[in-house]
């Protein structure tokens, strides 16, 4: 896959169709490989955070969400193709997943969103397995218990749902700690599949506002 360099910040250079093929075969390598979606504001909070950095640099995927991602990339003179909303890479993968019987941990949010969305997510793709839940409130006592929890179900996928930086440090940091095939941080995403927050009209998504 092409990469792309964005103010430090390397991207892969794909469609939607193409990162879920590539993410497939990332679970059935389970090699501990992770997922990021940087923004804008994720780009620039790299150039500040050192550890912020490296998390980007060590994700097997980086899929550009955010258009000024797009924009900043022509404005550069290395044009990236498409705009990937993390979201809709998630979506477009689960509908893979589901086809194929595979399984998925549902991590973060405030307390009862990701049981929500797990409810919703179970109506919309039947042959999907949801393997657990749990808020992204866990103190670091409760976080050995978590990975615990985790290891046990071994998801294909982890939705890490727990803003940034704390979701690609968090999936950096444990990378070597968790049996799963994939984890994705995808921050609100799991606020939109439980219902509690809607997303800007389809309109607006395409004119890049």
């Amino acid at each position: 896959m092409k990469k792309i360099s964005v103010l430090g910040t390397r991207f892969d250079d794909i469609s939607i169709p193409e990162a879920v093929e590539a993410a497939l075969q990332l679970m059935a390598e389970k090699k501990g490989s992770y997922v990021v979606t940087p923004n804008p504001e994720i780009v620039l909070a790299g150039r500040k955070n050192r550890k912020l950095a490296g998390a980007l640099r060590g994700a097997a995927l980086s899929l550009p969400d955010g258009v000024g991602v797009v924009l900043a990339s022509r404005i550069l003179g290395t044009p990236i193709t498409n705009r990937v909303p993390g979201i809709d890479f998630a979506t477009a993968l689960l509908s893979r997943m589901s086809d194929r019987g595979m399984s998925v941990f549902l991590l973060g949010a405030e307390e009862g969103v990701a049981e929500t969305a797990a409810d919703r997510l179970s109506e919309r793709f039947p042959g999907l397995r949801i393997l657990g839940t749990n808020d992204g409130y866990f103190s670091e006592y409760d976080e050995g218990p978590l990975l615990e929890r985790i290891n046990e179900a071994e998801p294909d996928l982890l939705t890490v749902c727990l803003g940034s930086p704390k979701q690609e440090l968090w999936m950096r940091t444990n990378r070597d700690h968790l049996r799963v095939g994939l984890m994705a941080g995808l921050g609100g995403t799991l606020d939109v599949w439980a219902g509690v927050t809607k997303r800007a009209p389809r309109k607006w998504r395409r004119l890049g506002l």
